[in-house]
């Protein structure tokens, strides 16, 4: 299959100031926008540190057209979007993704929040404590301090050496010069000449222009401000440091007076100096027991300036062999004359990477000034970053440039698209829908090709699990997962994402992306797993997560069953029992698959057992998260297994999800990390709590989470009649199929098989959720409440007992 070419967005700048990059992709089931405010924590006055992102707290606590009940993260939940923003030093984003049809409604939301945020002074002082909740938590994470002081080697007076989080004491509310000067900046940098709009979806590009003007003529018009460049990055000649911590060792280069094309140009030389593959650096060290992992990434640019980090991971040499080492493939690198086929593939795996992009991600991607490729401009501008990262004539004959990825070669044609590739009468009776139009017997299949979703598209999914009859050795899973990173690698750069995960006795393969690829990148991975017997690289070491994602990593484990321990891999994989499912796969696909599923370990088995339900239990795991703050998760399973009740429980989540985060971190201000969700494990769904607090205790958070579903009833029964069906229908409007991307519609298909659903699941969810009437849903509340389903929590302090029983 030809890669199409993906020309950049259509743009333009209104009348009132604002700049628009626009972007038609007809493919796309949603709509997204990415605002960008040219301001951020540099730009704020020197007196009041972490005003700017105060200000992006403030503009979402409501207006006085949509207040916070009806403002935009209200509205967006209430549809099933995404919607989040960022403060970094000279930029400020507002990210929103909404189905097509509710995508207006987003962005009056945004735009009226932009304009006119009320910033009442009891709503700041109450977000004020969430910033400091925040604040304590960045000052006590190892991680987060260790980011913080890789400025430590830069020039004391440059502003990355500053404090910008914002806290209690940075933050004086009461004071009037405080409130004067948080006007003057939202008055002075948010209006029209500061502010790029970045629009992408299936609409015409007609009507997209009509969005954006909209959406100008609803902000304060002014001219651009000139943002003040920043002193250098270091004092004197010097141009880089180095810092040892923590068993790693950065590397970090100050690069000053770039020109144009720099962005791209660094971009280009990251993606291939993290590059693995044999002859390059990263292959070097491994292969010398020098360093476990190398990252490369810019830091920070702006007005000409770059801070070029290199992180070495696991480091078994000191600081001045890996440097050189780094140096002498960077001299390598830059004498290789323009790179014709580096950025010949370069430019291949970005179109691919644009092919598979979501609505969001391309408009975040549209709002960056790169190119899809490596310009003549970002080549000119390399050599001199090359020339400033010291590059030498001589070096060393030990590199050689990477081979090149197989999966970005376009695949040969089949001889014959209606027989499966290598298929023999060994291969325990695999078949496609080409071979096989028989429902019935696809559906009883350990490999089902699902026609779910339309096989028309470019992007189809993969689904394989395991059930392992064995427990695995204690690190094994690991090691897989490594091996797998060089053809995951591979795999992502060519539209593919394939993931490996393991809980428990349960492990799963899954991949998602562009078909044409899918065949071969399976292969690869089957043949990867299989073979690897323990010997893959050891892990570097890993970041802590902070303590409530180190309980949602957690979560699948939950209720899998334990086995005796096997130490031999090949024993696991022939004894274990596997099913699968692939979605949205043509014909043609199905076909160049077979060899790949001809060779799946195990045995093909398409009655396994779901997760046993844990009706009426209440069940406790602790988790100690070796962290000063609190954390807690509470999954509460839905009554039955029944597409009834399974519509009732998602509904209640529905209603339910802004006021849980209004009255626990809003009013009760628990703490930052405040949701709430349904979310499907191994095929059960359930709805789920979470909270991190730096000051209440697990059992104190359980019984806030409580006293929240006993008001879920009374909830219920106040929304009004024209409420509850709004409500209703744009939950029910999200299992559209149409309305879904691949990715997220094959996720609730997968799940749905795990629990013994049909293949049309998505019509009979969105049917049963469009006939729940109110006493239904009443009722369903007080199931929840009853733990009919049965609850579990994961928390980081032990169980406070009766009723609560320590899980096994």
């Amino acid at each position: 299959m030809p890669v199409p070419t993906h020309p950049r967005p259509y743009t333009e700048t209104l009348a009132n100031g604002l700049r628009v990059t626009l972007r038609h992709v007809p493919g796309l089931t949603r709509s997204a926008a990415v605002l960008r405010v040219a301001a951020g924590s540099h730009d704020v006055p020197l007196a009041w540190p972490g005003m700017a992102h105060f200000l992006e707290h403030l503009l979402f606590l409501g207006t006085e057209r949509f207040p916070a009940q009806q403002g935009l993260m209200a509205y967006v939940q209430s549809h099933g979007g995404q919607v989040n923003a960022s403060t970094r030093e000279r930029t400020t984003d507002f990210f929103v993704e909404l189905p097509t049809a509710s995508f207006t409604g987003g962005l009056e939301r945004l735009s009226d929040m932009l304009a006119h945020p009320r910033m009442y002074p009891d709503e700041q002082l109450r977000e004020r404590e969430v910033l400091h909740a925040e604040f304590v938590a960045w000052s006590q994470d190892a991680a987060a301090q260790q980011q913080h002081a890789l400025y430590a080697g830069l020039a004391a007076d440059h502003p990355l050496r500053g404090f910008h989080a914002g806290n209690r004491d940075s933050l004086p509310v009461p004071q009037e010069e405080f409130q004067q000067a948080l006007k003057g900046f939202h008055q002075r940098c948010y209006r029209t000449g500061q502010m790029t709009l970045s629009l992408v979806g299936p609409q015409s590009l007609e009507a997209l222009q009509a969005l954006a003007r909209q959406f100008d003529a609803a902000l304060p018009v002014g001219d651009k401000v000139a943002q003040t460049p920043p002193v250098p990055l270091m004092a004197g000649s010097a141009n880089s440091y180095q810092q040892v911590a923590e068993g790693r060792i950065h590397q970090l280069f100050a690069l000053e007076d770039l020109p144009e094309g720099s962005a791209e140009a660094m971009a280009f030389l990251c993606h291939w100096l993290n590059n693995a593959k044999p002859g390059g650096l990263l292959a070097h060290l491994r292969h010398q027991g020098l360093a476990q992992g190398l990252k490369a990434e810019p830091l920070y640019r702006f007005g000409g300036q770059a801070l070029l980090h290199v992180q070495f991971s696991t480091p078994a040499a000191g600081t001045d062999t890996l440097v050189e080492a780094l140096h002498d493939w960077l001299s390598f690198f830059a004498a290789q004359q323009d790179w014709p086929a580096l950025r010949k593939e370069y430019a291949t795996l970005l179109q691919r990477r644009q092919q598979v992009s979501g609505a969001l991600q391309s408009a975040r991607a549209d709002s960056e000034p790169l190119e899809n490729h490596l310009s003549d401009a970002g080549a000119t501008a390399l050599e001199q970053v090359l020339r400033q990262l010291g590059v030498v004539d001589n070096f060393s004959d030990r590199w050689h440039l990477p081979a090149a990825n197989p999966f970005l070669r376009e695949a040969p044609p089949l001889a014959n698209a209606n027989l499966i590739r290598g298929q023999t009468s060994a291969h325990r009776g695999l078949r496609t829908f080409a071979q096989d139009r028989s429902r019935s017997r696809r559906e009883r299949s350990a490999m089902q090709f699902s026609q779910a979703l339309p096989d028309t598209g470019e992007e189809g999914a993969v689904f394989l699990r395991w059930v392992l009859a064995s427990a695995p050795a204690e690190g094994l899973p690991a090691k897989l997962q490594r091996a797998l990173q060089d053809v995951s690698e591979d795999a992502r750069q060519a539209g593919v994402e394939l993931s490996f995960t393991t809980t428990g006795n349960q492990w799963l393969l899954k991949l998602t992306g562009l078909q044409e690829p899918m065949p071969a990148v399976l292969e690869s991975a089957l043949q990867t797993l299989t073979q690897t017997d323990g010997d893959a690289p050891p892990a570097e070491q890993d970041r802590p997560l902070i303590p409530i994602r180190q309980l949602l990593k957690a979560l699948p484990e939950q209720g899998l069953e334990s086995a005796a321990t096997a130490d031999d891999a090949a024993h696991l994989w022939t004894t274990s029992r596997w099913d699968g499912l692939a979605l949205g796969l043509n014909a043609r696909t199905q076909s160049a698959m077979g060899l790949a599923l001809s060779r799946i370990p195990g045995t093909a088995d398409n009655r396994l057992a779901p997760l046993p339900a844990i009706n009426g239990e209440r069940l406790w795991a602790h988790l100690d998260t070796a962290s000063g703050e609190h954390a807690l998760l509470l999954f509460c399973p839905a009554a039955s297994q029944g597409l009834d009740d399974e519509a009732a429980w998602r509904l209640l989540a529905h209603i339910g999800q802004t006021p849980f985060y209004q009255r626990l971190r809003v009013e009760l201000q628990l703490g930052y990390a405040v949701f709430s969700g349904i979310r499907t494990v191994h095929g059960q769904t359930g709805l789920l709590f979470g909270v991190q607090s730096p000051s209440v205790a697990p059992a104190e958070l359980l019984e806030h989470i409580r006293q929240f579903m006993d008001a879920l009833a009374a909830l219920v029964a106040n929304l009004d009649d024209q409420t509850l069906l709004q409500q209703r229908q744009a939950l029910a409007d999200q299992f559209d199929a149409a309305s879904l991307a691949l990715k997220d519609a094959a996720e609730l298909l997968w799940q749905a098989r795990l629990a013994g659903h049909p293949s049309d699941y998505l019509t009979q969810l969105a049917a049963a959720i469009e006939r729940l009437e109110r006493p239904a849903l009443t009722a369903a509340a007080q199931r929840l409440i009853q733990a009919e389903g049965g609850w579990r929590c994961l928390a980081s302090s032990p169980s406070p007992g009766a009723p609560w029983r320590t899980a096994q």
